[in-house]
């Protein structure tokens, strides 16, 4: 699924014990950044088949940043 440790945390507790829409999710489509809420991005990466967790560059909730890749 994903990467393990922090976001594999993160997407987890997202997924089953919270609101997957409330999380935003920034990853790289080619040379562009895409923010989209996390239920989405896993609808549209097809549980990260299409789109793999090492294209996410920031995960944040209410405006707190969770992960941020460096």
């Amino acid at each position: 699924m994903v990467k393990k440790g922090i976001l594999q945390e993160i997407f987890s507790k997202a997924l089953y014990a919270d609101n997957p829409s409330t999380y935003v999710v920034t990853y790289r489509d080619h040379d562009i950044y895409r923010r989209i809420a996390l239920d989405e991005f896993v609808f549209i990466s097809e549980y990260f088949q299409k789109i793999p967790a090492s294209r996410i560059i920031r995960v944040e909730l209410r405006g707190r940043i969770l992960y941020e890749k460096n």
